[in-house]
């Protein structure tokens, strides 16, 4: 049977982003289709994951809606495959990348948890891509299963080597992010193991990271700027924490904000101040913008380590 056609648009942002700029995400997946149900997901907790491939969406339909954003004019620094779950379980993203790559020369970065790397498939599809963001948080398999929740098919032996098949291919730069969760995968034993693994998996580069919005599970906590930093000269060269992105202000869009912020929301918690850097607004009409949706129940807000997120 064909794949459907989306009845939401595939694209959302340019959102500012820590490590790739304005971020112009494509979403190729129904809502929380993932192999992991991570402590950290910022989508929320589900007891369903899965490992079946499908073509969810007309690669056709989802190629319109990326050709649409880039003649939009907006500022676009990489065109980024993430949003609803994991990209890769999409088996129609080899494609939609080579699309791409043939309308313009903005890089296409896929962010992915890896555990489909194992696949030659799934490999083969991502080698067009200029970057890939792939990440691990565990370096054993009892970790795994704390920290990251897989199916009940997958393991991090085979994960593991996926990823350093994938290196000895891959043209292109590999961008390995760790997620750090206070008090699980933090401790000095466990960050040697993972030295290990990176040593094995030599990527690009090495991205620290850790909480920084409302999480599946509440107890998943973030470290501080002391504890990444002790981390980050442990693992040693090549390795950073990941920064804050610089609130650069987007080329002002002026569609209806109380259309395209629940659009934004939808795939990730965002704070007032990524929505007016994202669409290029003033933060008096956001304000304006998100009490009027709160009030009509479009979206909903919620408290993280002090900051005020905003999602539907």
């Amino acid at each position: 049977m064909a794949p459907k056609a989306p009845k939401r648009t595939c694209v959302y942002g340019p959102v500012p982003s820590r490590r790739l700029g304005f971020s112009l995400g494509v979403d190729i997946l129904p809502f929380k289709t993932c192999t992991l149900d991570c402590v950290y997901c910022q989508l929320g907790s589900s007891s369903r994951t899965t490992v079946r491939r499908k073509a969810f969406f007309d690669p056709k339909e989802v190629l319109a809606h990326v050709q649409g954003a880039i003649a939009s004019g907006a500022r676009i620094d990489h065109i980024t495959f993430s949003g609803s779950g994991e990209p890769t379980l999409n088996r129609s993203i080899g494609g939609i990348i080579r699309g791409i790559k043939k309308m313009t020369d903005i890089p296409v970065a896929v962010l992915t948890n890896a555990t489909l790397l194992s696949r030659t498939d799934v490999r083969e599809a991502l080698r067009a891509a200029d970057v890939v963001v792939p990440s691990l948080d565990a370096a054993t398999p009892g970790m795994f299963r704390r920290v990251n929740r897989p199916h009940r098919s997958l393991s991090l032996s085979r994960t593991l080597k996926g990823l350093a098949e994938f290196r000895r291919r891959y043209k292109g730069e590999i961008w390995l992010e760790i997620m750090l969760v206070k008090g699980m995968n933090d401790s000095p034993a466990h960050v040697r193991k993972l030295k290990e693994a990176i040593a094995a998996i030599r990527p690009d580069r090495v991205q620290l990271n850790t909480v920084v919005r409302p999480p599946a599970v509440k107890s998943a906590g973030p470290l501080n700027a002391a504890e990444m930093e002790k981390i980050r000269e442990a693992i040693g060269v090549g390795c950073e924490v990941t920064v804050d992105f610089p609130k650069t202000a987007q080329v002002s869009s002026h569609g209806g904000l109380e259309a395209a912020i629940p659009a934004m929301v939808r795939r990730r918690p965002v704070t007032a101040e990524d929505i007016a850097a994202s669409l290029g607004r003033d933060r008096a009409s956001v304000r304006k913008a998100l009490e009027s949706l709160e009030s009509a129940k479009k979206i909903s807000r919620a408290s993280f380590k002090g900051k005020t997120f905003f999602s539907k």
